[in-house]
């Protein structure tokens, strides 16, 4: 049944974003194909260096946390909630990683939604405007980009709401692309934090042992 019915709301959300689709006029569907395809090339070339941002700091959290658990009084708090704490970063910037690559797996789809999302805006122009302002920047460039020309359009609140069901074109516009840039810089500072903390983590216990 369940099944069922995730079936149902798939369907009335793809029928509802194939209405949206046909409002959608040649120029903005225009701009639209050329964000998509930026956007899709930056973060194809993103996917390794991310992974490894990803990746390197997991064996530092976990001595973090293993040491913690294995220390002594205010020492073990200490390093058990700095450890969790980097842990959950990890966790954050691994399940928006994993949404972003869903979200450009498909670039014409994704292209489509951009154009709805331009579409949505009560000042279409300066939208379009925005958007295709991204050509400019690539790789790592392209989000911070992409969030400063998002800040200096004016988005309502409700065309925030709006674009919430587009289940790709969300994650390239306002919050999210801000959380996505936050995360992102975390997750960097993360690398070096993570073998400093661990470091500190393996002294401080052996030290308790002394």
């Amino acid at each position: 049944m369940r099944l069922r019915q995730g079936k149902s709301l798939g369907s009335r959300a793809n029928v509802s974003i194939g209405g949206l689709a046909l409002k959608v006029d040649n120029q903005t569907g225009e701009v639209a194909q050329r964000a998509a395809l930026v956007i899709t090339t930056a973060v194809r070339l993103l996917r390794i260096p991310t992974a490894l941002v990803l990746l390197v700091p997991l064996p530092f959290i976990a001595a973090t946390v293993v040491l913690g658990a294995a220390s002594d009084g205010g020492v073990r708090v200490i390093v058990c909630i700095v450890g969790v704490l980097m842990a959950a970063i990890s966790a954050a910037f691994w399940g928006r990683r994993r949404r972003i690559l869903q979200a450009v797996d498909d670039p014409e789809k994704l292209a489509t939604e951009l154009g709805i999302m331009i579409s949505l805006s009560d000042k279409v122009d300066e939208t379009r405007g925005a958007l295709s302002q991204i050509a400019g920047g690539g790789g790592w460039r392209m989000f911070a980009r992409l969030q400063g020309v998002w800040r200096g359009a004016a988005m309502t609140g409700r065309w925030i709401d709006s674009i919430g069901d587009l289940p790709r074109a969300r994650y390239f516009a306002p919050p999210k692309i801000g959380t996505t840039v936050t995360l992102t810089i975390a997750a960097l500072w993360l690398v070096p934090i993570s073998v400093v903390v661990a470091g500190f983590s393996l002294i401080a216990s052996v030290a308790g042992t002394l």
